[in-house]
């Protein structure tokens, strides 16, 4: 782990794209702001892992023929999004696939 000692208004850079700085200090605690493109996710340490916990327990009741299963649907979804059928026409396509396999 890299530990580094920085001062209020000061800053660490993360590759390129990521800037973070020290916005406040008050007693034991350090306030961060986190400047980072919108497709990077942020979050705090606990928050990040009760997200992962609650992946986790959500895939273990997916089989892996579910996977599948979806995957063959947004691959028929695709090519039919893709196709020069109105948008009504594609969403009435998309419905007989999924009524189709349940």
């Amino acid at each position: 782990m890299l530990v580094l000692t920085r001062r209020l208004g000061e800053s660490i850079r993360i590759g390129h794209e990521i800037k973070v700085v020290v916005v406040e200090i008050k007693g034991n605690q350090v306030r961060l702001g986190v400047a980072a493109p919108i497709e990077t996710k942020v979050h705090r340490d606990e928050v990040y892992e009760r997200i992962r916990k609650e992946n986790l327990i959500a895939i273990k009741g997916v089989e892996k023929t579910d996977v599948k299963k979806l995957g063959e649907k947004l691959f028929k979804a695709k090519s039919i999004s893709t196709s020069s059928t109105t948008k009504d026409q594609k969403a009435v396509e998309i419905n007989k696939i999924s009524d189709k396999e349940s």
